[in-house]
C-alpha cells in the first residue's frame, strides 16, 4: 500500500461515520518491544507469503463463517463494523454487500493491497491491534477472525480492553482463536515461523470478562476449513 493509498484511506475513514467522533489512521509505532520477537516474525511471514496464503484460503473458504452469520443476525443494517485482521478483504466485502459499514484493519501491508482489490470501497487501516487508532464508541461490532491468536497471551487482555472501548455500549465482539494448551511458533508444516497462542475455554473466559465484556457464547468447535479445534466467542459490551 503506497503513501497515496494511506492518505486516501484516512480521508475516507474521517467521513465514514458522520454522526460520531471517529479518528483516522495514525502511523503505527512499535511500542511492544518485549513481545516484538513473537509478533514481528509472524507479520514478516505473512508479508512474504501473502499471495500463496490468500490463494489457498480463497480455495478453502466455501461460505462465510457460521459465527459471522450468527453475529450479523443481531445487528441492524448499516451498523458500523470493524473487521480486525481483515486479511485479503473477503469478509469485509461480504459485510459491505450485506449493507453494513465496514473498516478493515491489518498490520500486513501485502494483505491490505489485496483487500484494496477485493473490497475497493472499504476504508483500510494499517495498524497494530494493540494500538487501535480509533476513538471510543466508533463501532457497533468487531469481527476478529483468526487474528488474536497471533498475539502473546500477555498482550491479549490489553487488546480486549481496547476493543471494548472501540464499540458502543451494547456492541458486539465476535472472534475465533485456536483451542489447546501449547502456544508456540510453528517450526514445520505450512508457513512455518508464525506464532499461535492456544487457549483453553475457561482461560479465555477469564481474560474476556476481566476486560469488561459479558460473554454471550463461548464454544469449542471443529473447523474443516481452518483445520483443528477452535474457540468461537461472542461477547457484548455492557454499559
Amino acid at each position: 500500500m503506497t503513501g497515496t493509498d494511506i492518505i486516501s484511506a484516512s480521508a475516507i475513514v474521517k467521513s465514514f461515520i458522520s454522526s460520531r467522533s471517529f479518528l483516522a489512521m495514525t502511523t503505527h509505532r512499535e511500542r511492544h518491544h518485549t513481545t516484538s520477537q513473537i509478533v514481528a516474525p509472524t507479520i514478516r511471514i505473512y508479508e512474504q507469503g501473502a499471495a500463496t496464503f490468500l490463494k489457498r484460503w480463497v480455495n478453502r473458504r466455501k461460505r462465510p463463517p457460521t459465527l459471522l452469520l450468527d453475529s450479523l443476525a443481531r445487528l441492524p443494517t448499516q451498523s458500523a463494523i470493524l473487521d480486525l485482521g481483515c486479511g485479503g478483504g473477503q469478509d469485509a466485502r461480504f459485510l459491505l454487500a450485506k449493507g453494513f459499514r465496514v473498516v478493515g484493519l491489518d498490520l500486513t501491508t501485502a494483505f491490505l493491497r489485496a483487500a484494496r482489490n477485493t473490497a475497493p470501497s472499504v476504508p483500510l487501516v494499517r495498524a497494530d491491534m494493540r494500538d487501535l487508532p480509533f476513538e471510543d464508541a466508533s463501532f457497533d461490532a468487531v469481527w476478529a477472525a483468526a487474528c488474536l491468536m497471533h498475539l502473546p497471551k500477555s498482550d491479549t487482555a490489553c487488546v480486549f480492553k481496547k476493543l471494548r472501548e472501540a464499540v458502543r455500549p451494547g456492541g458486539l465482539l465476535a472472534t475465533t482463536v485456536t483451542y489447546g494448551t501449547q502456544s508456540r511458533i510453528l517450526t514445520d508444516g505450512w508457513m512455518p515461523g508464525r506464532y499461535f497462542a492456544r487457549w483453553q475455554k475457561a482461560e479465555l473466559a477469564r481474560v474476556v470478562e476481566r476486560s469488561g465484556w459479558m460473554i454471550d457464547s463461548l464454544r469449542v468447535v471443529s473447523n474443516q476449513e481452518r483445520k483443528g479445534r477452535w474457540l468461537n466467542l461472542v461477547a457484548r459490551r455492557d454499559g
